[in-house]
C-alpha cells in the first residue's frame, strides 16, 4: 500500500487495510468543499465510532465517466488490491467516521486505490472536515480521452496523487470538468504519483502533507520523476528529494521561515460576508476610537494588535452561532466561493422527523455562514484594522485650521482632504509592489510578527526546540498573562521600574550625573528599565536583525554619548543653557519659546515682535538630530544608487513592461531574478549558507523565493487600477489646494508628491530590510518653507501631501507584503485596503464633527476631561516654526544654525567610500555598515532617549544574535510569538490601566517613593549645565 507520500508499498493485512478506510464515503466532487478543519490528524482505533452523516443521493453520470470520490472500505477491498492496480495511498488517518454501513458496488464509484485523497481545508478547528480538489489533465494519458474537455494547463498533482485545477480556467469549463475523468485514464492517474507543473524555473507541487493543509513546495527540476508504471517502487530517495516544510526554494532569511509556512492552503475561504462585516467593524471602531482619544492629554491608543486578539474569538463565536452540522458543502477556490451543494434530503427515519425545507433566515444564515474562520480571513481584518488604525494626519490640519486659524473647513473639503492623503499612499505602495513586495530580500520584518501570530492561532504544530516541548500557543499564553499583569507595577504602582534611573538617584541635584545618566532629559547611559513599553518604543527589538540593530546603537554611540557630550560642554550654539535632551524650543532666556508672541491676531508672523523678542534656539541633541536627519536622506539616495541602483533599473524596466502588458493574470518573474534552488552548502543543507545576517545589499530584488512563486497562483491586481487611482486622487489633491484657501499652488502639491516619489523606494527597502522607518517630514516642511514661506497653513497641507503620502505608503507597502506571505489573492488585498480606508476616513470626519459642537472648548487650556489637542498643537507649533518664521532664520547666510546644511554634502558623499572599498569584499566589516540606517534612525531622538536605543540594542543582541546562534531551534519557534505576546500584553496593559485606574481618577491620590523617586533630580526637571543671570540673555547680540 503506497504511503501518502508515495514511496514505497506495504503488506498490510486485509483486516488493517480494511481498518484503514472504513470512513470513506461516496460524494459527488463539485459538491465537496472544506467545511471546517483540523489541527491534526486523527488515527481511528478498532473500537472508535461517530455518527456518519446521511449520504447524498448519487448524481447520474454518463457510462463513461466515472466520479472522482471515495467509496467504502468494501467496495476497495473487493477490487481495489489488484497487483495491476498498483498501491493504494493509506488515507485511514484522515477520517473519523467509522458508522457508515457499506454499500453495494456502484458502476458509478471509484475503488479507493483509484480516488484522489480528500483536502484538509485548515487547520484551526478539530472537527474534522475536508474538500475535494477537481482533477484536470491528470496525466497526457488521461488528457488525451478527455480532449473533447477545454482542459486548462496541467495540474500540480501531490505525492499523495490528486491533483489542482488550474486557477484560471473558465468557470463553465470547470463546472463541465470538475467532478467526472474518463474511466479509462484512469491507470494513467494510478502511475502519476508525481505530477508537476513548471512556473518559471521552479516547480508546484500539491499535497495532502504538510503541517499546513495543502502543501505547495518546491522541486529541482532536475529531480522530478517521469511518470513510473504502476509496479513501480518510488521508495529510493521519494521522500527526501522534497521537504513540504523546507523546501529548496525556500526563504533564505531564518527569521522569514521561523514565520511563515511555505506553503499555500488554495481552499480556506476569503471573501466571505464575515470577513468583511468583521473588517468594518474593526476599521470604524478603531478609527473613531484613536482620534477621539488623540485630542485628549493623557492619550492612550488603540494598536491593532489588539485587533488581531480580539477578532479571533469573534471570528470563532461567527461559525459557532452560525454554522449547522447538516450545512451544505461548499467548494473554495482561491478565497472565492465556487459553488454550494444541495441541502441533503432525509435519508432515515430520525432525519426524517428532523428535516425540513429551507426557510429564509435559513438562506440568510447560510449566506452568512459561508466558509470557516480561518489564517486568511485573519489576515485580512488585522490589514484593515493596520490602515484605519492610525487616525488621519489630515484631521490634525482640519483641527488647526477650525479650532487655532479660526478658518472654516466644509464636509466636502473635510472629505477630499482625508481621502485624498489617504489613498495616494496606497497607489505609491501599488506601483512599487515590483521593488519592495515580491523580491524575497525585501523581509519586512514588522510583519513577521503578526504571521507568527496567525501560525500560533490557526495552526497546531509543537516540534521540540532545543528541549522545549511546550507549544506556540501555549508560550503565548504564558507570556502574555505574566506580561499583562506585570506591566501594571511600572505602568501603574511603581512607575520607577520604567524611569530606572537609579545612578541619579544617588545624586538628584548633580546636573552633569542627570546630563549623563539620566533617563528623561539625559543620553541614558545606563540602559536598565523594565518597561517594555521603554524597551519597544522605537519598535520591537526581536524583530530587528542584529547588524542593523548594530548600526543603530553605532550611530547612537557616536553621535549623542560622545559628540553630543563634547558640544554641550563646550557651549557649542549656547546649548549650555538648555537642558541636553529635550522635544522643546526655546527663546534667549532659556525659557520654553512663545510662539504667541511672534504673530498677530491673524497668525501673521510679525517680525518686529520677533526681533525685540527671541530668536528659537535648539536643545544640542535636537541640534545634532536635525544634522543627522540631514545626513541620512542624503545618504539615503546615495546609498540606495550605489548598491541597489542596478536591481531598481532593471525593476523598473520590468514594471514598464508589466504595466503595458496587464493581460498576464499573475505574479510574473522578477526581470533577472533567480528563482528556484537556493545556493547548497557542502553538507546539504540549503540554507547553512545563507543563515547569517547580511546587511541586505546584495541582489536584494533579483532573488525569487517559495512565497513569490505561490502567489503566481492569483491573478495580480493590474497595474492601471494603482495608476487610474493615482491620477484620481492627485486631481482631487489639485482640487483642494486651489478651490479652498490654502495658499498652495497646484504645482506646490506635485513638489511634495515629487519629493515622496523620489524617496519612497528608498525609504522602503530601509524599513524593508532593517525595520527603520526614514521620515521625510523635516524635509517636506524645510523645502515648503523655504519656497512657500509666510504660509502656514499651506505648509501643513503640504507635509500633508508629502510626507504622510509616504508613510501611508509604506504601512500599505508593509500590509501588502503581509498578504504576500499569507498567500492573500492581490485583487482581494487590494478591495480590503481600499475599503477600510475609505471607512475609515468616513468615519473619522463624522467622530472629529460631532466632537467640534459637542465638546465645550475644545482644543483650549479649559476643556473638559483633558480634550487640549495636544498633537495638533505640536504641529501647529511647527508649522508657526517653519510656515510662518521660515526655515531662513534657522539654515540661511548668518542663521545660528547655518552649519547644519553641511550634513547634507557629507551624507551624500559618505556612501561611495564605503561602497568602493566593499562592493568586493564580501566578508569585510564594511559593508555591515549601513549609514542610511546609522543617521537616520536618531530621528527619533527627541523625543526618544538613549535609554529607549541603548536597552532596545541590548536586547536585540541577546535574542537575535546569542540566542540564534546557540539555540537556533528555540529563536526560530518562539522568537517572533515572544515579540507579539510582549507587544500585546503591552497593548491591552495600557488600556485596562487607562480605562480602570487613570480615567476614573482612582489613582490621584495614590503616592509612595515608587511613584515619586524618579522625580527627584534635574533629571525629571531637565536642569541645564548653565543658567542665565536675572535679566541676562544669552545668544547673538545683533541679527
Amino acid at each position: 500500500m503506497t504511503s501518502p507520500s508515495g514511496a514505497g508499498t506495504s503488506n498490510d493485512s486485509p483486516s488493517q487495510h480494511q481498518h484503514q478506510h472504513q470512513h470513506q464515503e461516496s460524494f459527488p466532487l463539485h459538491s465537496l468543499a472544506p467545511i471546517a478543519a483540523s489541527s491534526r490528524r486523527t488515527r481511528p482505533t478498532s473500537n472508535s465510532a461517530s455518527t456518519s452523516p446521511p449520504e447524498p443521493t448519487p448524481v447520474t453520470t454518463p457510462d463513461a465517466y466515472i466520479p472522482l470520490a471515495p467509496l467504502h472500505p468494501q467496495a476497495e477491498s473487493q477490487e481495489g488490491r489488484s497487483s495491476s492496480h498498483g498501491s493504494s495511498p493509506d488515507f485511514g488517518e484522515d477520517n473519523a467516521d467509522d458508522s457508515c454501513p457499506p454499500s453495494p458496488r456502484s458502476p458509478t464509484n471509484l475503488p479507493m486505490n483509484q480516488s484522489a485523497p480528500f483536502l484538509r481545508s485548515s487547520a484551526s478547528f478539530r472537527k474534522p472536515s475536508y474538500g475535494a480538489i477537481s482533477l484536470s489533465d491528470v496525466s497526457s494519458s488521461a488528457a488525451s480521452i478527455a480532449e473533447s474537455e477545454e482542459a486548462g494547463p496541467s495540474s500540480a498533482v501531490s505525492d499523495a496523487g490528486f491533483a489542482f485545477e488550474h486557477p484560471y480556467r473558465d468557470a463553465s469549463d470547470r463546472r463541465r470538468s470538475d467532478a467526472y475523468l474518463p474511466a479509462s485514464g484512469l491507470s494513467s492517474m494510478r502511475r502519476s504519483a508525481r505530477q508537476s507543473e513548471d512556473l518559471g524555473s521552479s516547480t508546484v507541487l500539491g499535497g495532502l502533507e504538510g503541517r499546513f493543509g495543502i502543501t505547495e513546495g518546491a522541486l529541482p527540476s532536475a529531480n522530478v520523476d517521469d511518470d513510473k508504471d504502476s509496479g513501480e517502487d518510488e521508495s529510493d530517495g521519494g521522500s527526501n528529494i522534497f521537504d513540504e516544510d523546507n523546501p529548496p526554494d525556500n526563504s533564505p532569511y531564518p527569521q522569514v521561515r521561523a514565520s511563515v509556512a511555505p506553503s499555500d492552503n488554495t481552499t480556506l475561504s476569503i471573501n466571505t460576508p464575515r470577513m468583511w462585516v468583521l473588517s468594518t467593524l474593526f476599521s470604524m471602531l478603531g478609527s473613531s476610537t484613536n482620534l477621539f482619544f488623540s485630542l485628549r492629554y493623557p492619550s492612550v491608543a488603540i494598536t491593532p494588535v489588539i485587533a488581531l486578539l480580539l477578532v479571533h474569538p469573534l471570528g470563532l463565536a461567527w461559525d459557532y452561532f452560525l454554522k449547522r452540522d447538516n450545512d451544505p458543502q461548499e467548494e473554495f477556490v482561491d478565497g472565492v466561493r465556487a459553488s454550494v451543494g444541495a441541502l441533503e434530503s432525509p435519508t432515515s427515519d430520525a432525519d426524517i422527523l428532523h428535516y425540513h425545507k429551507r426557510t429564509t433566515w435559513d438562506r440568510i444564515r447560510l449566506w452568512l455562514a459561508q466558509g470557516r474562520w480561518n489564517e486568511k480571513e485573519h489576515t485580512c481584518v488585522y490589514v484593515s484594522s493596520n490602515i484605519s488604525f492610525g487616525f488621519a494626519f489630515a484631521t490634525d490640519v482640519i483641527v488647526e485650521q477650525t479650532m487655532f486659524y479660526k478658518q472654516d473647513a466644509p464636509i466636502t473639503y473635510q472629505l477630499l482632504l482625508i481621502l485624498s492623503t489617504q489613498i495616494l499612499g496606497y497607489t505609491f505602495a501599488g506601483l512599487t509592489r515590483r521593488f519592495l513586495v515580491r523580491p524575497s530580500g525585501m523581509i519586512w520584518p514588522s510583519t513577521l510578527m503578526s504571521a507568527a501570530m496567525f501560525t500560533t492561532l490557526h495552526k497546531e504544530e509543537n516540534k521540540p526546540a532545543n528541549g522545549w516541548r511546550i507549544s506556540r500557543w501555549n508560550f503565548f499564553y504564558i507570556v502574555f498573562v505574566s506580561a499583562f499583569a506585570f506591566y501594571f507595577l511600572p505602568g501603574l504602582l511603581f512607575p520607577a521600574l520604567s524611569y530606572f534611573n537609579v545612578i541619579t538617584w544617588f545624586a538628584p541635584k548633580n546636573v552633569v550625573i542627570s546630563n549623563l545618566f539620566g533617563v528623561t532629559s539625559g543620553l541614558g547611559l545606563f540602559p536598565m528599565t523594565f518597561d517594555w513599553a521603554q524597551i519597544a518604543y522605537i519598535g520591537s527589538p526581536l524583530l530587528t536583525p542584529f547588524w542593523a540593530a548594530m548600526n543603530v546603537v553605532g550611530g547612537l554611540v557616536l553621535v549623542m554619548w560622545i559628540m553630543a557630550p563634547i558640544a554641550y560642554y563646550s557651549n557649542w550654539l549656547y546649548s549650555s543653557y538648555m537642558p541636553i535632551l529635550s522635544a522643546a524650543v526655546f527663546d534667549n532666556t532659556g525659557h520654553v519659546y512663545d510662539v504667541s508672541k511672534i504673530l498677530t491676531e491673524d497668525f501673521v508672523f510679525d517680525r518686529e515682535a520677533y526681533q525685540s523678542y527671541s530668536r528659537v534656539f535648539l536643545p544640542i541633541t535636537y541640534v545634532l538630530s536635525y544634522g543627522v536627519q540631514f545626513a541620512g536622506l542624503a545618504s539615503l539616495l546615495t546609498h540606495t544608487i550605489c548598491w541597489h541602483g542596478k536591481d531598481i533599473l532593471t525593476q523598473w524596466r520590468a514594471s514598464l513592461k508589466e504595466a503595458k502588458d496587464d493581460s498576464k493574470a499573475a505574479y510574473q518573474p522578477l526581470d533577472g531574478g533567480q528563482g528556484g534552488v537556493y545556493p547548497t552548502s557542502s553538507n546539504g543543507n540549503s540554507h547553512e549558507s545563507l543563515d547569517r545576517s547580511t546587511s541586505g545589499t546584495d541582489n536584494l530584488m533579483g532573488k525569487e523565493d517559495v512565497h513569490n512563486r505561490l502567489m503566481r497562483r492569483y491573478k495580480d491586481a493590474p497595474m492601471v487600477w494603482y495608476l487610474l487611482t493615482f491620477i484620481s486622487m492627485t486631481a482631487i489633491g489639485i482640487f483642494v489646494v486651489e478651490y479652498y484657501p490654502i495658499h498652495l499652488p497646484w504645482y506646490g502639491l506635485l513638489l511634495a508628491l515629487g519629493i515622496c516619489t523620489i524617496l519612497f523606494i528608498p525609504i522602503g527597502i530601509i524599513m524593508a530590510v532593517t525595520n527603520q522607518h526614514s521620515s521625510i517630514y523635516l524635509i517636506c516642511q524645510l523645502v515648503c518653507g523655504a519656497v512657500f514661506p509666510g504660509r502656514p497653513v499651506a505648509n501643513m497641507v503640504f507635509v500633508t501631501y508629502g510626507y504622510i503620502s509616504s508613510a501611508q505608503g509604506i504601512k500599505f507597502a508593509a500590509d501588502l507584503k503581509l498578504g504576500h506571505y499569507m498567500k492573500i489573492p492581490p485583487r482581494i488585498l487590494f478591495a480590503v485596503q481600499m475599503v477600510a480606508t475609505i471607512v475609515s476616513s468616513l468615519t473619522q470626519i463624522g467622530v472629529l464633527n460631532w466632537m467640534f459642537h459637542n465638546v465645550p472648548r475644545l482644543c483650549t487650556p479649559e476643556a473638559i476631561n483633558g480634550f487640549t489637542c495636544p498633537i495638533a498643537r505640536v504641529h501647529f507649533n511647527g508649522s508657526i516654526l517653519w510656515g510662518v518664521v521660515g526655515p531662513a532664520e534657522f539654515f540661511g547666510p548668518g542663521a545660528t544654525y547655518r552649519p547644519l546644511v553641511w550634513c547634507f554634502l557629507i551624507g551624500a558623499v559618505a556612501p561611495i567610500p564605503l561602497w568602493l572599498y566593499g562592493r568586493n569584499k564580501r566578508s569585510s566589516i564594511v559593508r555591515k555598515i549601513n549609514l542610511p540606517v546609522l543617521l537616520g534612525s536618531l530621528g527619533w531622538i527627541p523625543p526618544a532617549t538613549g535609554l529607549n536605543f541603548s536597552v532596545w540594542a541590548v536586547v536585540c543582541y541577546i535574542f537575535n544574535y546569542l540566542i540564534k546562534n546557540r539555540a537556533a531551534g528555540w529563536w526560530a519557534k518562539y522568537t517572533m510569538t515572544l515579540s507579539a505576546a510582549l507587544d500585546s500584553a503591552l497593548a491591552c496593559g495600557i488600556v485596562v490601566v487607562f480605562f480602570t485606574f487613570i480615567y476614573p481618577g482612582w489613582m490621584d491620590g495614590f503616592k509612595w517613593w515608587g511613584t515619586e523617586v524618579y522625580k527627584q533630580g534635574c533629571d525629571w526637571t531637565a536642569c541645564s549645565f548653565k543658567t542665565v543671570p536675572e535679566g541676562g540673555r544669552f545668544g547673538p547680540s545683533t541679527w
